[in-house]
């Protein structure tokens, strides 16, 4: 019910931008996010957005270079990275929740539905 796509292979300073559709109640529910996992690390927050499309909020590591969007007529969730750096080389994968309250999602456990996956590899 989310598929993740737009990873590749980039040098670094290259900018990127990943989408990841969603399909029925997925989407609309709630918020949204993005994390990823690097070999041999646990799967880590980078972003995440309100069900309205407002209040974006992102991990210390990727403010500033990355951007999170979302288009629910198109029911897709956007991450746009620039300023690519070796080390957000990873898997980035994006998340659902029915859930949109007051809180920032930044946990895995905060989700229910989960894309597979799209590599991206930054090399210097």
């Amino acid at each position: 019910q989310l598929q993740a796509s737009g990873g590749g292979s980039v040098q670094a300073g290259d900018s990127l931008r990943l989408s990841c559709a969603a399909s029925g109640r997925t989407f609309s529910g709630g918020d949204m996010g993005w994390f990823l996992q690097s070999p041999g690390k646990e799967r880590e927050f980078v972003a995440t957005i309100k069900r309205s499309g407002s209040l974006p909020y992102y991990a210390d590591s990727v403010k500033g270079r990355f951007t999170i969007g979302r288009d629910n007529a198109k029911n897709t969730v956007y991450l746009q990275m620039n300023s690519l750096k070796p080390e957000d080389t990873a898997v980035y994968y994006c998340a659902a929740t029915a859930r949109s309250g007051g809180l920032f999602y930044t946990r895995m456990s905060s989700y229910e539905y989960w894309g597979q996956g799209t590599l991206v590899t930054v090399s210097s």
